[in-house]
């Protein structure tokens, strides 16, 4: 993995300012295989944001952490569930439907309820977590969710052309498993429960397997937000 790719992904995934000389196609494409990485910055980037804003009161603290979320990320993956929840929302199982709202560039009723309240769960969890300062894990959960798209990439065929298919040219599966046995091990060491993505990850890739047979880029950034609020969830659940 190459610090071009690197840059790539860091580039794609934050609004972090990052100088690339020159595009080169190939990095681009292996630019997935840094993903997890880029989520531990956008992670130390909110847990830093939610521990500043605590000082003041938790609600501070999570909307402080809300906020440097959506700002690191640009919403890229809050796009994609709202084009995903258009999607599937107005396709009635018609995949050319599926298709032509992902294209559509405005925004309907279904991926707006499913944006705002996306937004909610994150500030409400994030609010909840403050008393009990899981910092190490609020870094983890984005590289979790991050680890997803790699192996969505390995097990669900492309849908479509496009940023989705581009990027499984490239995954490296050596890559994937050493990640996950990374963030596994910190996992057990700071929240246990945050493991649970070991199984999340597989239900999402058996989700697009039997609701559409395959995935597109707007489903790896829905798949990613989601895979972000569970694992929310469950921290809280076990902590809170």
């Amino acid at each position: 993995m190459s610090l071009l790719a690197f840059k790539h992904a860091l580039q794609f995934l934050t609004r972090v300012p990052v100088r690339i000389s020159a595009f080169d196609p190939d990095d681009f494409s292996r630019s997935v295989n840094w993903f997890p990485v880029v989520g531990l910055i956008v992670g130390a980037a909110v847990a830093g944001a939610v521990w500043l804003g605590a000082m003041v009161s938790p609600w501070i603290g999570g909307l402080l952490g809300l906020i440097a979320w959506v700002w690191i990320t640009g919403g890229l993956h809050l796009d994609g569930l709202g084009d995903v929840a258009d999607g599937l929302g107005a396709a009635h199982r018609s995949p050319e439907r599926f298709l032509e709202v992902l294209r559509d560039p405005h925004i309907g009723a279904f991926g707006t309820m499913a944006i705002v309240v996306q937004m909610f769960a994150k500030l409400i969890l994030l609010a909840e977590l403050v008393p009990h300062a899981p910092w190490l894990a609020l870094v983890l959960i984005p590289a979790w969710a991050r680890l997803g798209p790699l192996f969505w990439g390995l097990t669900v065929p492309p849908y479509a052309k496009g940023m989705g298919e581009r990027f499984s040219w490239r995954i490296d599966p050596t890559t994937v498993a050493v990640t996950a046995c990374l963030l596994t091990a910190a996992s057990i060491w700071a929240a246990p429960v945050l493991a649970a993505a070991l199984v999340i990850i597989p239900l999402i890739t058996l989700y697009w397997r039997l609701r559409l047979g395959g995935i597109t880029g707007d489903c790896l950034g829905a798949s990613t937000e989601v895979t972000e609020t569970l694992l929310l969830l469950l921290l809280a659940a076990a902590i809170v």
